[in-house]
């Protein structure tokens, strides 16, 4: 049961006059959520997002979902006995590997976010972004120089950085009642299948459309300052400021920096959330406190 549930009549109505302002704000906007790893938690969790992902379609927003799946894809892998190798951070993608990626993230994932979304009363769609050829990738260089965890450059494979985007597809789909559900798998120039980091891939998605919001679910709360507290709001060059210090360290530095490359391409606001609390999406989006950490221009 939820909150609203639960209240007093004069509770439920206090909260949509409070929501009311922002569904006004986001009508007709698009929103990227990019959802996947320690986010999608359980099957509770799952349909509990599925259901956020239809109260903003049918409140007048367009989301579109971008899913990862790096805990599903080393499960498959275990079980087919193909070991994960990791360089500072990315997956070394060799030919059966990619092809096991497709597989997962294409496939059991996509079609699985898109079932719960379509139980819950929505109407989504998966697709990748070989389709229409909406995301073209290039190979992944790997710097020369030693990475965090003391690799020296070792070569990952069929991992890709978006290139371009080509938006047909999803112009035809948004504003149709339509929820675009996207794995993070492109093709390259070259015909070769990559497998494209899901933060990177959302935001070169969301800068494309000229999204309104990026949200980034992830499993912390949001940027945290030195005494690991909420910093609720940030600009692109308090975030630089906060590299340079020390404050923003580990995995957090590359996905404070796709937000800023989606805020280059055009996207009004990028948030990093905690995709572990419940609503946490409505809650950034349709009230007055936020969830997390929104980083603006």
């Amino acid at each position: 049961m939820t909150d609203v549930e639960r209240g007093s009549p004069a509770e439920r109505a206090e909260i949509l006059t409070q929501a009311l302002p922002h569904m006004l704000r986001y009508d007709d906007a698009i929103v990227v959520v990019k959802y996947g790893g320690h986010a999608m938690g359980d099957e509770a969790t799952a349909r509990s997002f599925a259901r956020d992902m239809v109260m903003l379609e049918q409140s007048g927003v367009n989301p579109v979902v971008v899913h990862g799946g790096g805990p599903q894809i080393g499960a498959m892998l275990k079980k087919l006995g193909i070991q994960s190798q990791f360089s500072n951070g990315l997956r070394v993608t060799d030919k059966p590997t990619i092809e096991i990626v497709e597989m997962v993230l294409c496939g059991s994932i996509n079609k699985q976010i898109v079932g719960f979304i379509n139980a819950e009363g929505g109407r989504a769609i998966g697709l990748c972004g070989k389709d229409g050829n909406m995301v073209t990738a290039t190979k992944h260089e790997v710097q020369a120089e030693t990475g965090v965890d003391g690799d020296t450059g070792i070569d990952l494979g069929f991992v890709g950085d978006p290139s371009k985007v080509d938006t047909t597809v999803l112009d035809q789909v948004l504003g149709r009642e339509l929820i675009p559900v996207l794995a993070p798998v492109a093709q390259g120039a070259d015909g070769a299948t990559y497998n494209v980091n899901a933060d990177t891939f959302a935001g070169a998605i969301a800068g494309a459309l000229k999204a309104k919001r990026l949200l980034l679910l992830t499993d912390v709360p949001g940027v945290l300052d030195k005494d690991k507290q909420l910093i609720k709001e940030l600009s692109v060059d308090a975030i630089r400021d906060l590299i340079a210090d020390g404050t923003i360290t580990g995995g957090m530095i590359p996905k404070v920096e796709t937000c800023i490359y989606a805020l280059e391409q055009g996207v009004e606001g990028v948030v990093i959330v905690d995709g572990k609390v419940p609503h946490s999406v409505l809650l950034e989006l349709l009230t007055d406190h936020g969830a997390g950490t929104l980083i603006t221009r």
